[in-house]
């Protein structure tokens, strides 16, 4: 069972594939942690010997920024936007999409579901 940064790669996907389930890695930084250290992309989790298993964590602590580090990063950076009041922060407080998609029509997963509006017919008067 190979636990890397605190998450536990799934051993019947191939290492390419395993090291893309760590937050900040994704398909191009797992090949280039591959290639530096020398292990054939195409083998199981599973087959990794605890020495290729080091040897990735090492790369990986030396070279990247990951999980809660990355994350918390990412949320400084997006509070710094609302801070100063830029455009693009205020996009952010109003859970909007940032970067220019048009709202008028989709946008559905950013906004939420649509706020439909149920008008209910009053009874008729008995007489």
């Amino acid at each position: 069972m190979a636990r890397i940064a605190g998450i536990t790669l799934p051993p019947e996907k191939r290492i390419e594939i395993g090291l893309t389930y760590i937050f900040g890695i994704g398909r191009p930084k797992s090949n280039q942690i591959l290639q530096e250290a020398k292990i054939d992309k195409n083998k199981k989790v599973k087959a990794l010997t605890e020495e290729e298993i080091n040897k990735i964590r090492q790369i990986i602590e030396k070279r990247e920024k990951i999980e809660g580090d990355l994350r918390k990063d990412i949320s400084l950076n997006i509070k710094r936007l609302i801070d100063i009041g830029c455009y693009r922060g205020q996009r952010h407080k109003r859970k909007l999409p940032v970067r220019g998609q048009r709202t008028k029509t989709n946008a559905r997963t950013r906004k939420g579901p649509r706020g439909h509006s149920i008008k209910k017919l009053k009874p008729a008067a008995k007489s």
